[in-house]
């Protein structure tokens, strides 16, 4: 089932999450067990990331650094087969630019048709610290309303080379939305002008960046709407729970934590912090139910305990 058919049929609250595939190596069941603790909820899909390749530096004895290439987090589209077999939850890989030709992404939307899986989320991705050599015959997608539009010209049959009797795919394609503006974009009017494009080139509906200040999201769809941008924005949310949060989040994902937040966790003792956060997801959420939202998506990585925590609470005020 497409995200927008469950959008368009559900009859009450939903909430979604997001999960990220464990390091090389790492144990299927890990993720399986994060899912297994949300089915309880009904989630209504799963998104699961990806990760281009990065460079890891090794010191040689004579003391030279030597490049490793590695991806560290393979098994997007193997842990999504998983999930939708084992438990029944539609599944939405994320697909990216950067890191990837347009004839890999290509390889893997045959693959994700194969398996019955029809939701793919297409984002640019961040900018990887190794940028592998691109052959003569290959060609990338510089930005995400690039792969956008190539995931809808297979949507209607057409592929990177002509085929006869090609067979169209059938994805819901979801795309990325900054309340806060994406911090490459000079302005946000910029940047909900580059979101349209991305819906203009078939992009289905939106999920935003993680926020903590509700206002943001508000004038953001109202923003997109003035701006003729009418498909579901379902707004994405983070929970935080340790104080080195106040520093990693806004650096590596460009938001803002608002000053009465970030006063109480800095004040806070590291165990209580957890609670606090808690406490804010579930002010935020209850706020955003209130106000109508679609959906709400958590961003949750490895770990469900701190989520459920504030579901359980919404289904009590439900």
């Amino acid at each position: 089932m497409k995200v927008i058919e469950i959008l368009e049929q559900a009859t009450g609250p939903l909430i979604s999450y997001e999960i990220i595939p464990p390091r090389r190596g790492g144990s299927l069941e890990e993720v399986l067990a994060v899912v297994e603790a949300l089915i309880p909820f009904d989630p209504p899909f799963i998104d699961v990331t990806s990760h281009a390749a990065e460079v890891e530096y090794e010191q040689l004895p004579d003391g030279t650094l030597r490049p490793r290439v590695k991806r560290k987090r393979p098994g997007t589209i193997g842990i999504c087969a998983a999930i939708k077999s084992r438990f029944g939850v539609e599944t939405v890989p994320h697909l990216l630019c950067r890191g990837f030709t347009r004839e890999e992404t290509e390889d893997a939307l045959i693959e994700l048709h194969y398996l019955g899986i029809q939701n793919v989320m297409a984002l640019q991705g961040d900018s990887p610290n190794y940028r592998k050599p691109i052959p003569p015959d290959r060609t990338v997608n510089e930005y995400a309303v690039d792969l956008v539009q190539q995931i809808a010209n297979m949507n209607r049959g057409i592929y990177l080379e002509p085929l006869e009797d090609a067979v169209p795919t059938d994805f819901c394609i979801g795309v990325a939305g900054y309340p806060e503006k994406h911090f490459e974009a000079p302005n946000l009017t910029w940047d909900i002008l580059n979101l349209k494009r991305k819906i203009e080139a078939g992009a289905h509906y939106v999920t935003t960046q993680m926020f903590f200040d509700n206002r943001h999201y508000f004038r953001f769809v109202k923003r997109c709407r003035e701006m003729g941008i009418n498909v579901p924005i379902i707004p994405g949310l983070k929970i935080l729970t340790s104080k080195r949060h106040l520093q990693l989040l806004p650096s590596r994902f460009h938001v803002e934590i608002p000053e009465a937040l970030a006063a109480e966790v800095e004040a806070a003792r590291p165990e209580h912090v957890p609670e606090i956060g808690i406490a804010w997801a579930r002010r935020q959420a209850e706020e955003l139910l209130e106000a109508g939202v679609p959906c709400i998506h958590f961003y949750i990585m490895l770990r469900a305990d701190h989520v459920r925590a504030v579901v359980e609470y919404l289904r009590k005020i439900a």
